[in-house]
C-alpha cells in the first residue's frame, strides 16, 4: 500500500511538472492543490478501519434502541490485562479483547483467564508490527492464521473476529480476510489512551461521544486504562447504560 501510493504520488508530481511547463503556474496550482487532498484521502482512509473504504468493518450498532454499549481492548495479553479483568466483573461487564499472537505465547495463563471470565478473544495479527499497510496479502495471511493457530492451541477456540493494528487497512487486508474467513471489527470511539497522557482528556473523549451501539477502543497494555475504565463503567452505569460484549452488540459471532 505505501509503495503504491508513493508511486501514485511521483506520477502525479510528474504530471504537474508537465501541467507547469505547458500550461503555467495557475494550472499547476490546481494540480498540486489536487494531489496534497489525494494524499491526505488515501492517508485518511486507509488507516481509519471505521469508514469501511477498503474493508468493510462491523464498528457500532446504530439501530440499537437500547442503551447498550460494547468495550474492546487492544494489544494484550499483558499482565496489567488481570487489572482490567478485576475492574469488568467489578461492575459486571462483558468485554472483548483483541490480542496479539506473540503475547498469548507468553501469557497463555492471561489468555485463558479472558474467556473464563466470560470476555471475547479476536485476533489482533502475531506481531502487530507498524508496517502493516507495506504487508503483502500473504504475509497478511500469515499474521492472522498464526495469531488465530496459537490461540487454538493455548485455549482451543478458532477466532473469527480481527481487528487490524493501528486501524490500517488497504485493498490487501481485504484479500486477506477474503482468504481466511475473518470479520474486520472496528470502532465508533477511539479513547487515545495509547498516545494521550491526560486520564481526564481520555475520559472527557470518550463520555462526549457516549451513544447507544457505540463501540469502545481501550488498550489492556496501558497502566492508566485501569483507572480509566473504572471510572467509565461508574459513569455509563450513572447514565443508565448497560455494558455488553461487542460480539452480542455487534450481533455477530466472535468464534467459528
Amino acid at each position: 500500500m505505501r509503495f503504491r501510493i508513493i508511486n501514485t504520488i511521483i506520477i502525479l508530481l510528474l504530471f504537474a511538472g508537465l501541467v507547469l511547463a505547458f500550461f503555467g503556474l495557475a494550472s499547476f496550482m490546481y494540480v498540486l492543490a489536487f494531489i496534497v487532498f489525494y494524499i491526505l484521502f488515501l492517508l485518511t482512509v486507509s488507516t481509519n478501519v471505521r469508514f469501511n473504504f477498503f474493508v468493510k468493518s462491523f464498528s457500532e450498532n446504530r439501530k440499537i434502541k437500547e442503551n447498550e454499549i460494547a468495550i474492546t481492548f487492544d494489544d494484550g495479553p499483558v499482565e496489567n490485562t488481570l487489572e482490567v479483568l478485576k475492574v469488568l466483573e467489578k461492575y459486571n461487564a462483558k468485554a472483548g479483547f483483541f490480542c496479539i499472537g506473540k503475547r498469548i505465547e507468553k501469557y497463555p495463563d492471561i489468555f485463558k483467564e479472558i474467556i473464563k471470565k466470560g470476555h471475547f478473544v479476536g485476533n489482533h495479527t502475531y506481531t502487530h508490527t507498524r508496517k502493516m499497510g507495506a504487508l503483502s496479502v500473504s504475509r497478511i495471511v500469515w499474521e492472522i492464521e498464526e495469531c488465530n493457530r496459537i490461540a487454538e492451541e493455548t485455549a482451543g477456540i478458532k477466532m473469527k473476529l480481527f481487528r487490524p493494528p493501528f486501524g490500517i487497512v488497504s485493498p490487501k487486508t481485504q484479500k486477506a480476510l477474503q482468504k481466511t474467513g475473518l470479520k474486520s471489527v472496528g470502532w465508533s470511539i477511539r479513547s487515545f489512551d495509547a498516545v494521550v497522557s491526560s486520564e481526564e482528556i481520555i475520559l472527557n473523549r470518550i463520555k462526549k461521544r457516549i451513544k447507544p451501539g457505540a463501540v469502545i477502543l481501550l488498550h489492556d497494555n496501558n497502566a492508566k486504562t485501569v483507572n480509566i475504565l473504572e471510572q467509565l463503567l461508574l459513569f455509563l452505569k450513572n447514565n443508565h447504560y448497560e455494558v455488553v460484549r461487542p460480539d452480542k452488540l455487534l450481533e455477530i459471532n466472535a468464534y467459528s
